[in-house]
């Protein structure tokens, strides 16, 4: 669904009360500056009608606490998110089509051509070569699609359901271009984080993809404060001390596999610079 304008109003016009009316409703919105002009989003012809009503009868917000008895929270339906989030949709739609062709991420004759260094199988050993021998036969492709390999359901689960909650969020206050540009920013971070980190390896999953897009939002919000990177209570919390718990040791200890610290960290510490740069560059934006 398209982004239609709202309003346009000038800089000096205090939009503060009723983007907080707007927030309390949930209804998604987006505020920027645009031509000397601040300039209110919502998705679709309909919601930008109903918006436009609840302006002209409530510019200034609702200071008495009671809310509009006309407007109720808006309820996308999945189909309408769908069409609203097309490079959410479209990156997990690689990731699951990756898992197919790699079973699960059990077929190591695919796996090794989306892995970061490619590598030969001789019976129970793996035996990878270095970046520089892999990059030297131009297979640049590399560089990014580990975050597409998963392996197993679980990990598979984890991760799209994260990147559906917060991709989403961040192609509606940045656009598709943004979030794909984020994407494989991070993607691109979190790799190298982990070969800098442990030298070749087979690693894979969209989970330093993850830590890139939480950092973004929680600096990014920080800076210039906005409904879409408002995380529900929590949730940053739990991430982080994840970070740590996955950082012990404890699951290797315990023989749940290997866990790509240093791709959630490089990720983590890529997101959170964007976030300072973009949230820096907002701060003009209600």
């Amino acid at each position: 669904m398209t982004a239609v304008v709202v309003l346009r109003l000038p800089l000096d016009s205090d939009l503060s009360g009723f983007v907080a009316l707007l927030q309390r409703l949930r209804v998604p919105h987006r505020v920027a500056e645009e031509g000397g002009e601040q300039v209110l989003w919502v998705p679709g012809q309909e919601l930008a009608e109903q918006v436009r009503e609840l302006y002209a009868r409530h510019p200034q917000g609702d200071a008495a606490g009671e809310l509009p008895p006309s407007v109720v929270p808006v309820r996308e339906g999945f189909a309408t998110q769908l069409r609203r989030s097309p490079v959410t949709a479209l990156v997990l739609l690689a990731t699951f089509i990756v898992f197919a062709v790699t079973l699960a991420g059990e077929n190591f004759s695919t796996i090794r051509w989306l892995s970061f260094v490619d590598f030969r199988l001789d019976g129970e050993h793996i035996y990878l070569t270095y970046l520089d021998a892999t990059l030297g036969s131009g297979q640049w492709w590399r560089l990014i699609t580990p975050m597409l390999i998963h392996f197993g359901w679980l990990h598979l689960a984890m991760n799209s359901l994260w990147y559906w909650e917060l991709g989403r969020r961040i192609e509606f206050r940045q656009g598709a271009i943004g979030l794909l540009g984020l994407t494989l920013l991070f993607g691109l971070a979190s790799n190298f984080a982990q070969y800098w980190w442990a030298g070749p390896s087979l690693f894979g999953g969209l989970s330093g993809v993850l830590y890139g897009l939480l950092g973004h939002c929680w600096i990014y919000q920080r800076l210039a404060p906005n409904a879409a990177y408002r995380l529900p209570p929590g949730v940053l919390v739990m991430m982080l001390a994840w970070l740590l718990i996955c950082m012990t040791g404890i699951f290797e200890l315990l023989q749940f596999g290997a866990i790509a610290n240093a791709a959630h960290v490089g990720g983590l510490l890529t997101g959170c610079l964007t976030g300072l740069l973009g949230g820096m560059l907002a701060r003009r934006t209600i």
